[in-house]
């Protein structure tokens, strides 16, 4: 009895040594929940739970109805917490890895949805236990708040803003033309993301396009909808306007459902 009870208690030390010699999972290359282009203050407070940062505008632009961008792929979920949090989305990214987004006036997916980096998914605001509109952002492993990196860099975590500054690179795709779509109708095309100005027709079928920028809403009889405009070259062009480089609603799209903007290949459309 001894001898087998020696060998079960080798056999617990042995596991609980090999879970003990798991890596932990490696973090996805975090990019700025704002903008590309985009520069941003930021602090931490005491008050500030998980290691959060909070993010305002610090380049001349208004930071209440700034889009806020996924800094990772993963799935979202929308959520609201009056006294808290707001209207905040969650990205679980996978392997443990979460990020979270608070205060939002406005969410920009579905709860639920798969986003890619770069991605819309909501509004900055002042919803929830706020005091004025910002971004508070947090990066989670385990359910545990990690300090914050963006492009594997640690950022500070100053007391106040003005100190520390961040220019977003995320989203900052230029456009290769590699990204080839499927249109299930003759779509209008137009000059800029919305309808004042058409340019010429883009037909049904399989076209090329360079990259998507966010628009006024496209919405059909259906329900269907979506924000995203594509750049790219039309079939058929007005008499005299520009085909090239116009824009296309991503609505045409209908696979991959309301404010999605992708490929064939499922792959996210880069932001122009």
């Amino acid at each position: 009895m001894r001898s087998i009870r020696m060998a079960l208690l080798g056999l617990v030390a042995l596991v609980g040594g090999l879970l003990a010699a798991t890596p932990a999972q490696a973090a996805p290359l975090f990019k700025a929940p704002f903008a590309c282009g985009q520069k941003w203050t930021y602090s931490h407070h005491s008050a500030e739970v998980r290691r959060a940062l909070d993010f305002v505008r610090s380049d001349g632009g208004t930071t209440n109805g700034s889009p806020v961008l996924a800094s990772a792929s993963g799935t979202a979920t929308r959520h609201y917490q009056a006294n808290g949090a707001g209207n905040y989305i969650k990205i679980d990214h996978g392997g443990g890895w979460q990020t979270y987004y608070f205060h939002l006036s406005a969410f920009s997916v579905a709860s639920g949805s798969y986003v890619g980096q770069g991605q819309r998914i909501g509004t900055t605001g002042n919803t929830g236990n706020s005091f004025g509109a910002h971004i508070h952002y947090e990066q989670l492993y385990n359910g545990v708040g990690q300090n914050i990196k963006i492009n594997g860099t640690s950022l500070a975590y100053p007391g106040s803003y003005g100190s520390h500054h961040l220019t977003s690179d995320n989203g900052c795709g230029t456009g290769t033309g590699t990204y080839w779509v499927d249109t299930f109708t003759n779509a209008t095309g137009y000059a800029q993301p919305n309808t004042n100005d058409a340019q010429g027709v883009l037909n049904a079928g399989t076209h090329y396009v360079y990259c998507k920028v966010w628009g006024q809403e496209i919405r059909g009889a259906n329900g269907t909808y979506n924000h995203w405009w594509l750049k790219t070259d039309l079939d058929t062009t007005y008499a005299g306007k520009n085909g090239r480089g116009a824009y296309v609603s991503a609505y045409y799209l209908s696979r991959w459902g309301n404010d999605e903007a992708r490929d064939n290949n499922g792959t996210v459309i880069q932001n122009c």
